[in-house]
C-alpha cells in the first residue's frame, strides 16, 4: 500500500475495504492457518478468483503469510502476520459491539 498522508481511519479503510479483506482476515484468525480450500468452503458466497485476488493483495500488503509447499497434490497455507494478529483485538471489539447492537434491535 503507499503510504499517503491520509487519516488513519482513511489508511485503514484502503488497505482493508472492500467487501473480503476483513472476512478472510476474520476467518485465518479463527484457524491460525488455513489452507484455500477450506478457506473458500468458509465462506462460499466469494469466488475462487476473488478469493485468490484478495489473498494476493493481502500478501502483498504484508497482512498475511503465504506459505507454499513442494507436494503432490500443491498444497498452500494462509497465515496472519504479526501486524494482523494485532488486529485481533480489533476483531473481538466488533463483535462485542455487533452483539450488543443486534441484541437491541
Amino acid at each position: 500500500m503507499e503510504k499517503t498522508n491520509a487519516c488513519p481511519v482513511s489508511s485503514f479503510t484502503i488497505m482493508l475495504g472492500g467487501k473480503w479483506k476483513l472476512p478472510i482476515i476474520n476467518t485465518i484468525r479463527k484457524t491460525n492457518k488455513i489452507r484455500f480450500g477450506k478457506l473458500h468452503a468458509s465462506i462460499p458466497v466469494i469466488s475462487r478468483k476473488v478469493l485468490t485476488d484478495q489473498l494476493k493483495e493481502l500478501a502483498k500488503d504484508g497482512l498475511i503469510i503465504r506459505t507454499p509447499y513442494s507436494e503432490t497434490p500443491p498444497r498452500v497455507e494462509y497465515s496472519l502476520t504479526d501486524a494482523s494478529k494485532n488486529l485481533c483485538s480489533v476483531f473481538n471489539e466488533i463483535e462485542s459491539w455487533s452483539n450488543n447492537f443486534i441484541k437491541k434491535n
